[in-house]
């Protein structure tokens, strides 16, 4: 039987087995081996080392805020209480976020864009906090604070950078940011704990019954979700810690509620601040779906909480088509149009929200003005689903729709003030980097809200990646909205990777950048378009001076077909291929489905750009003597017509082959000694390329997939279900072919993985699998870690157990037997 270690007290990192060919025991757990190990040096220096603080302007662009941010937390922390609860992760003591969610800030120090010495915030010792933000007016910058007994809302004035608290620790963030400003910036409008709230339920009690659920015949196909409701006593927790009362806030008066405590999914106000548009869950609750999809009303209320417009009363929308470009019937993006007093906006359906309806157009975007008795007018029609709006002003906006079957995109003009249709603007493939044109610059209006800066000739000012072949180089250009037509204004120089952050004159020549190089580490500057004069704005310094002198390169190859592939490769600072030959290598990559094989083989040099690891990277095995061949192209390709899995095998194992020869035929990798490793879907990808090839000395797979049945509806790209796809989801699943890993394979997980699809279930049936057929495999369980692992001891556990199984099966392996 599958064994695993517990130590006392905390939960420790489960069991590290291994199985020989025979099934015998390998490895026993020796002493120190069931307690948490640290990674060889220096990587735990790296770990510890003092994050770089994160950066903020002022939407009036004359302060920056630098937030210190605390370092990976302890697995004492991850161990706080934690309720899953209708898709959601939240802390009972302080109703927030769980731990594994949040990243704490614990400092604050502002400084003039334009100059003068910096001003530390003064903060309660041990302060943490989040949701840092400025109002309007830039005047102030709110803040949620975490407290032994909930979360209280803090204020700083930038002029004397002094700190005050606005409310008792009643601030509810479980279902989203918590607060607002007010678009005035006299107040915020805050989601609280509703008073007198009262003891959680009691949800200890012996059950009274089972626990039944019922189709009746009604057909409800949805995706894997997770921390869905269970029981009645899952109902009672999600009203208790999910139901707020909204309340006005002011910086200086007496607080006051609006309306009754309700589950709030959203609550925002409009651009005038006369309104509140509501979305409130309502009950019969869902097992199967998340609270985002549960029965929803879509209101309209004044400051004082009367309805003045019901949007929507919305059902259960647990039968949505699993397609992806498949949407529910009804309003749908209902929200506030950010370039007017108080216009609502949103979509519907044309065509019952099914992509196998038959229809010309698909959506319809409406708007309604206040006070909202007028009929909703028609913004535009779309033959693809709606995609969002950029809004500009009385008479200019773009709408972006896209389609996912054919990875297609269109952008249109409209003219809010000539509602009914709108102007192709360009038409792509969204998946395309080199023609990618980018996005309309924008900035926050006088109410806070995002509209589209223009050029003071009328362009429609835009920023892009600039990704070309030899780098990615953003861009500034105007955007002409009668032509279509683009002229660039500006581009990052070759060396360089640096983009706009903010604009500090009206004409746009003066600017805050964010720039880098593959030797700095990214710093803001103010920038001067004319001249091209900088001014350093922070100083932050190389966060891994240990990992400075490695190399890297983009290596570009081609597969069997002709597909272009490229990957990045890391060589150890040091290195030389003639004095010191071929080195074991590992390859971390994660596939990806395109319908246009031009598109997947478009390659982009990364030499302009600052890489340094974090968290549980792969990269820090750089520092261990191995070569990193990072992300090497795997694309899967759909044909004319045909969908990327119906070759997904055999195009993967092409993929491999093809990387695998580049760095062999370049000298730097040993063909005997080479890894293959991936997270998430990545580790989907590792197990298939043990079973299916023997490519690889070994494998590291980390919270992935493995049995495609247990996804029935669905997974990554793939749309059709399991009954619809049988052949795919089979030949897919390195489970179904368990008996054929004959190279050892490390896994890992999380014990509270919260991704859609990969449950902790999905690696300990691989292993048992592995383990009855003799295979050699190692599994490991990280107590309290999600999807992506968070506790400094879980983090350096990873690392310990990647650099050790490599070190045995790649570093240190024998030659490998000759082929028979």
């Amino acid at each position: 039987m599958m064994m695993r270690v517990r130590g006392s007290g905390l939960a420790l990192a489960a069991v590290l087995l291994a199985t020989t060919a025979s099934g015998a025991l390998a490895q026993s757990a020796a002493p120190g081996q069931t307690t948490y190990q640290q990674p060889p040096s220096p990587i735990a220096d790296i770990l510890d080392a003092k994050p770089t603080p994160s950066s903020m302007l002022s939407p009036d662009r004359k302060t920056l805020v630098l937030m210190d941010r605390s370092n990976l937390p302890s697995i004492q922390a991850l161990a706080e209480p934690m309720l899953r609860l209708a898709g959601s992760r939240i802390n009972p003591r302080n109703n927030g976020p769980a731990e594994s969610r949040v990243s704490w800030l614990t400092g604050l120090t502002l400084q003039a864009v334009d100059g003068g010495s910096p001003r530390v915030v003064v903060l309660p010792a041990g302060a943490r906090f989040t949701g840092a933000r400025f109002s309007p007016d830039a005047k102030h910058l709110a803040f949620v604070m975490d407290r032994p007994t909930g979360l209280e809302l803090w204020v700083v004035d930038v002029a004397s950078a002094q700190a005050r608290k606005l409310t008792e620790p009643v601030v509810n963030m479980t279902g989203g940011a918590g607060y607002d400003w007010l678009p005035d910036s006299s107040g915020l409008l805050v989601e609280a704990v509703p008073a007198g709230r009262g003891a959680a339920p009691d949800v200890t009690a012996a059950p009274t019954g089972p626990n039944i659920e019922e189709t009746a015949g009604r057909a409800a196909p949805v995706r894997t979700y997770q921390d869905l409701l269970s029981n009645p006593g899952d109902e009672a927790l999600f009203d208790h810690y999910f139901t707020s009362q909204l309340t006005l806030v002011p910086l200086n008066g007496r607080a006051r509620t609006i309306g009754a405590p309700a589950v709030y999914l959203d609550a925002s106000l409009s651009p005038d601040g006369k309104y509140i548009l509501h979305e409130i869950a309502k009950r019969p609750y869902s097992y199967a779906v998340p609270a985002g999809l549960f029965p929803t009303e879509i209101v309209v209320t004044d400051m004082a909480g009367r309805v003045v417009r019901t949007v929507a009363d919305l059902p259960l929308r647990d039968d949505v088509p699993t397609a992806f470009d498949a949407v529910a019937p009804g309003p749908r993006s209902v929200g506030w149009r950010a370039d007017a007093p108080a216009t609502l906006t949103w979509v519907e359906a044309l065509d019952g929200g099914d992509i196998r309806n038959q229809a010309e157009f698909r959506d319809r975007v409406f708007m309604q003005a206040a006070p909202f008795t007028a009929e909703p007018v028609k913004l535009i029609d779309l033959k693809e689903r709606y995609a969002g709006i950029v809004w500009g002003k009385d008479d200019l906006a773009v709408v972006n729709s896209r389609w996912f079957n054919t990875r297609h995109e269109s952008r249109f003009l409209v003219d809010p003030s000539k509602p009914g249709e709108g102007r192709l603007l360009l038409e792509r493939n969204y998946q395309a980097r080199y023609d990618n044109p980018g996005q309309p610059v924008t900035q926050p209006n006088a109410a806070g809200r995002p509209v589209i800066r223009f050029t003071p000739d009328g362009k429609i000012l835009m920023q892009g990646a600039g990704a070309t072949p030899q780098g990615e180089f953003p861009f500034l250009a105007a955007l002409d909205p009668a032509t279509g037509r683009s002229e660039r204004l500006w581009t990052s120089t070759q060396s360089d990777y640096e983009f706009v952050v903010g604009f500090l004159d009206a004409d746009g020549k003066r600017v805050v950048t964010q720039r880098e190089t593959r030797l700095d580490p990214p710093n803001l500057q103010i920038r001067d378009l004319t001249t091209g004069q900088t001014t350093a704005l922070t100083n932050f310094p190389d966060p891994a001076p240990q990992l400075a002198g490695a190399t890297r390169q983009l290596v570009t190859y081609e597969r069997a077909d002709g597909v272009k592939l490229s990957g990045t490769l890391y060589l150890p600072a040091g290195y030389d291929k003639d004095r010191d030959g071929p080195l074991p290598m590992l390859m971390w990559a994660y596939p990806a489905e395109f319908t246009d094989a031009a598109v997947a083989g478009q390659t982009v040099d990364v030499q302009n750009r600052f890489v340094r690891p974090g968290g549980s990277s792969h990269l820090f095995l750089l520092t261990q003597g191995y070569a990193i061949f990072d992300n090497p192209s795997m694309p899967i390709i759909g044909k004319d017509g045909a969908e990327p899995n119906d070759t997904y095998v055999e195009q993967l194992v092409a993929d491999a082959q093809a990387a695998v020869d580049a760095v062999v035929g370049m000298g730097v990798a040993d063909r005997d000694r080479i890894a293959v490793g991936g997270h998430s879907y990545g580790a989907f990808m590792t197990a298939n390329l043990l079973v299916h090839s023997d490519l690889f000395r070994t494998g590291i797979a980390r919270s992935g997939a493995y049995n495609r049945t247990l996804t029935p509806f669905g997974f990554q790209s793939e749309q059709r279900n399991y009954w619809e796809a049988t052949e795919v989801y089979t030949e897919m699943s390195p489970f179904t072919y368990a008996n054929r890993m004959n190279e050892p394979i490390l896994l890992i997980h999380g014990e509270a993985d919260d991704n859609s699809g990969t449950f902790p279930v999905q690696s300990e049936r691989f292993y048992a699998a592995l383990k009855g057929l003799g295979a050699t495999a190692r599994y490991v369980t990280l107590p309290l870690e999600a999807h992506g692992y968070r506790a400094r001891e879980s983090v350096g556990h990873t690392l310990w157990e990647m650099t050790r199984w490599l070190d045995q099966y790649v570093k240190n392996a024998p030659p490998k037997p000759a082929a028979n």
